[in-house]
């Protein structure tokens, strides 16, 4: 009796070991820095950590994958408004241009809340002027309307922006800044940017209505 007491207590020491290696080398994996870098860079711009980041980006990363809602990880930090990982990611090569489930992206998101910094890294970085909101408007469209002068100033002297771009409901930027805005000193110097930019004052609404 006592003889096989030993024997199933050395079969149940051996089997902790080797379940023991096992756990061993699969979390061996999953702390090698390839993994740590697919499972982590968009928890670590989540959390705003910029050294994690960082050190995720030396692994060369999927910089371009995206979470259940379809953001990719600068878009995640253009939301945050966290423009000093946004440049990190940027440098390192993500798409300016990647949209998410609700169809921004970081370039035309940062339009719409004049974000200008990140306004200027994505356009230095190729931003597509073809690639719309999801009511099918530019990064300018959006601009004109909550008031962010810069960025329209910006977008206006940018060359080849589509300016008279009309929109899914039938607006250009001019229109809505005359629309849809409040009238006070800051509009009026968004509708004479985007006029002196040559914006086309006669561009009806499908109302027929134009800016003018």
């Amino acid at each position: 009796m006592c003889k096989l007491f030993k024997i199933i207590y050395f079969f149940f020491i051996g089997g902790l070991l080797v379940q023991s290696c096992g756990n061993k080398k699969q979390n061996t994996v999953m702390n090698s820095p390839s993994e740590r870098a697919k499972f982590t860079l968009l928890e670590a711009v989540e959390k705003r950590d910029v050294n994690l980041v960082t050190e995720i980006l030396r692994t060369n990363p999927n910089l371009e994958l995206k979470d259940k809602k379809g953001r990719t990880a600068l878009m995640v930090a253009a939301y945050q408004v966290d423009n000093e990982i946004a440049n990190l990611l940027i440098s390192a090569g993500s798409n300016v241009n990647a949209q998410d489930d609700m169809l921004n992206s970081p370039f035309l998101f940062a339009g719409a809340n004049g974000n200008v910094p990140l306004l200027n890294s994505c356009l230095s970085h190729g931003a597509d002027f073809k690639i719309f909101n999801r009511y099918g408007g530019t990064a300018l469209i959006p601009a004109a309307e909550k008031g962010h002068l810069e960025v329209v100033e910006i977008l206006c002297k940018t060359p080849g922006f589509p300016i008279d771009h009309v929109n899914n409901l039938g607006w250009t930027a001019l229109m809505e800044a005359v629309i849809l805005s409040d009238v006070n000193e800051t509009q009026h110097k968004i509708i004479k940017t985007l006029v002196e930019a040559g914006a086309d004052v006669n561009i009806p609404d499908r109302e027929g209505v134009s800016p003018v």
